[in-house]
């Protein structure tokens, strides 16, 4: 079933989050009690993000893909996918299998991490692209769509982004190592991310599976170019900001973006600050965080495999509202988020999907492997 928020910080209806989520398979997923929602067809998505003030963000409850007793129950909910993916480029999944003690763990590890004296993290720091590990402090990183390093270099030294991130990649990989602080310093920090990773990779797949079938095309076509986990856990922490800092222009928590891989799998805390631009107004509407879901948008790579059928929407990470300090200024709070980019075979070939082009409808993007086209964007991104 799909339903939804709206743009606004209204809520509509909205199932309620299942209290603990054990595992991914479809014995583990039980089925709460919901109340009767009003369906809202496919059709009333397209018009409705048509609009600033209609807009929203749907919201899938994916246990309806897990539990599935019939091929066209799980087709349902495939199609609602990829519409979400066609007609905003996001969704929201609920009931999706990762338990909420897992994830309140990871957040309490990843801000055990935060609060490491800086010397420590420094010591652990991000150096390459084609690794993507490391601790990233404050100011090094300025995300935007430029692919032009001069142009990002000048954007990083006007506005740079304000957060602080640690990047976590395949731990057994032979030729990049991560960068993990000594076990007396962060104590069970190293098995709890590995853990979650494990985790949100196995989600991944599930997820790619569904997307598979609402293409058209076999449940397992991605199978295998996702198998190699060619993944980012990225852990972030927006420290609190005051008022003067956001006024100077450009500035935000994170600037306009978007992702470079297939999926992005966002768990948000409470504070929030993500906003979607709507793809039709090219207005930035707030994705509200509701409790137990993910927040998961298409990536730039499945774009292009799709040829645009499925949107790599920008977004970006805005200050909510500042608590006041002195007539003159103010702080906001601090937030905390963790993605997970999730990404092809580092030597998958993206080539447009076999149904995604014909007659009067030509291949948009020459092909390109999945490891070119991310370690060319994190190039230009970091200094």
């Amino acid at each position: 079933m799909v339903v939804a928020i709206s743009a606004g910080l209204s809520w509509r209806t909205i199932t309620p989050a299942i209290c603990s989520r054990r595992a991914l398979s479809a014995a583990s997923i039980r089925r709460l009690p919901t109340r009767p929602h009003p369906r809202r067809s496919l059709a009333t998505l397209a018009e409705d993000v048509r609009s600033d003030s209609n807009f929203r963000i749907p919201l899938i409850d994916f246990s309806k893909f897990l539990t599935a007793t019939s091929q066209a129950e799980k087709q349902h909910t495939a199609d609602e996918i990829v519409n979400g993916f066609k007609e905003v480029g996001f969704i929201y999944l609920d009931n999706h299998g990762i338990p909420d003690d897992l994830v309140r763990h990871t957040f309490h590890k990843s801000a055990e991490f935060f609060r490491l004296p800086a010397d420590l993290k420094s010591k652990l720091a991000w150096e390459d692209p084609r690794s993507n590990r490391g601790y990233v402090q404050l100011g090094r990183e300025r995300v935007t769509q430029s692919a032009d390093p001069a142009e990002i270099a000048k954007l990083r030294e006007k506005a740079p982004d304000c957060k602080e991130t640690m990047e976590i990649g395949r731990d057994w990989d032979k030729m990049w190592k991560n960068q993990w602080p000594q076990e007396s310093d962060a104590p069970g920090f190293k098995d709890a991310m590995l853990h979650f990773f494990k985790t949100c990779h196995e989600l991944h797949v599930v997820i790619m599976r569904a997307i598979a079938l609402g293409l058209n095309l076999d449940e397992m076509f991605f199978e295998d170019k996702i198998h190699e986990q060619y993944h980012n856990l990225r852990l972030l922490s927006y420290p609190p900001i005051r008022t003067q800092m956001l006024q100077r222009d450009g500035q935000a928590r994170a600037g306009a973006h978007s992702d470079y891989g297939t999926l992005t799998l966002l768990f948000q805390d409470a504070v929030g600050g993500l906003e979607v631009e709507n793809p039709h107004t090219k207005h930035f509407q707030p994705a509200t965080p509701i409790p137990g879901t993910i927040v998961v948008n298409a990536g730039d790579l499945l774009s292009r495999w799709s040829n645009d059928v499925l949107r790599s929407t920008l977004h970006r990470v805005v200050a909510p509202p500042a608590k006041s300090i002195s007539a003159t200024e103010g702080i906001t709070p601090a937030r905390q988020s963790i993605a997970f980019f999730c990404n092809p075979n580092g030597g998958a070939e993206i080539a447009c999907l076999p149904n995604c082009y014909g007659p009067g409808r030509e291949q948009k993007y020459v092909p390109v492997t999945t490891e070119q086209y991310i370690v060319g964007r994190l190039a230009a991104t970091y200094h």
